[in-house]
């Protein structure tokens, strides 16, 4: 809903900072009430996360009609907003109630300047102009977009908190370079997995150079693992009803760790499923 206007733009901006700032004072309050993540509201810095997420390369895509609920972090220091693009200063109040002033007398803004990393958006220019339009109530902004390809994307739920998981997802992917029609399949439900599962996709590699007595690249092996191993197991998993709760790739991993604790062997059949069937049922 659009804030009330007593047609004095300038008195009127000053009471936008300061409902602008007990909306922040009571999102706080809220916060430590429900003993929620204290980073939750924190703007998301633009290079922590594209280093976490492995920067690709970048294209200009010209102006675009951004939703100002989508940009949530900026390219230079966190200071001065929240992820919401709160004021959290009084520091940048006079240019706040500037900006404030223009846009409730109707001025024309030029367009604000943003980095898009997957669903998210970065400010280069114009933290005031996306913090008063959010604070006047309004749905989008007019900007002129950089996008940033990364080798791992970024949803709308990303935290300052996730960028060290994120981390191991794009590490797993340098490693095992799958197609992208798999990369959305193997996922483990724990991404600090990602390690593991890696590390298990590498040993599978070293045993089928050994077996057919040849070299294959990373890509290669990607591929054919994901081909010749996932596939056929989680197939057999699925039709042995022992996928069991999270995803494919937590029950490839928790099943072939039983098979090899308790049956030392790399092998994949029904004798191996039936076995491992037995010892659940003995335990």
């Amino acid at each position: 809903m659009p804030p009330r206007s007593t047609g004095l733009a300038g008195a009127d901006a000053q009471d936008d900072f300061l409902r602008a700032r007990r909306r922040l004072a009571l999102s706080r309050l809220r916060r430590w009430l429900r003993r929620e993540p204290g980073d939750i509201d924190h703007i998301l810095p633009f290079d922590e996360v594209v280093t976490a997420l492995g920067r690709l390369q970048e294209r200009d895509t010209g102006l675009k009609v951004v939703p100002l609920d989508a940009i949530v972090g900026t390219v230079d220091r966190p200071k001065g907003f929240d992820r919401h693009f709160r004021p959290t200063t009084p520091h940048v109040r006079a240019r706040w109630e500037r900006i404030a002033t223009a846009m409730r007398r109707g001025e024309e803004m030029p367009p604000v300047d943003l980095y898009k990393v997957g669903d998210v958006y970065f400010v280069r220019d114009g933290h005031h102009r996306v913090s008063v339009s959010r604070t006047l109530g309004l749905d989008v902004i007019e900007a002129h977009v950089v996008e940033v390809l990364t080798r791992v994307g970024a949803g709308s739920d990303l935290l300052r908190a996730d960028l060290p998981l994120k981390s191991h997802e794009r590490i797993f992917f340098e490693r095992v370079p799958l197609p992208d029609h798999a990369r959305g399949r193997v996922r483990p439900s724990d991404p600090w997995d990602f390690a593991v599962l890696a590390e298990a996709i590498e040993a599978w590699g070293w045993r089928w150079t050994q077996e057919h007595e040849q070299t294959m690249d990373r890509r290669e092996l990607a591929r054919r693992w994901y081909e010749e191993e996932y596939i056929p197991v989680v197939t057999m998993l699925r039709d042995a009803d022992m996928l069991g709760d999270g995803s494919e790739a937590d029950a490839y991993l928790r099943v072939g760790g039983e098979r090899y604790r308790l049956l030392r062997t790399h092998a994949w059949n029904e004798d191996v499923l039936a076995l491992l069937r037995a010892a659940r049922r003995g335990s």
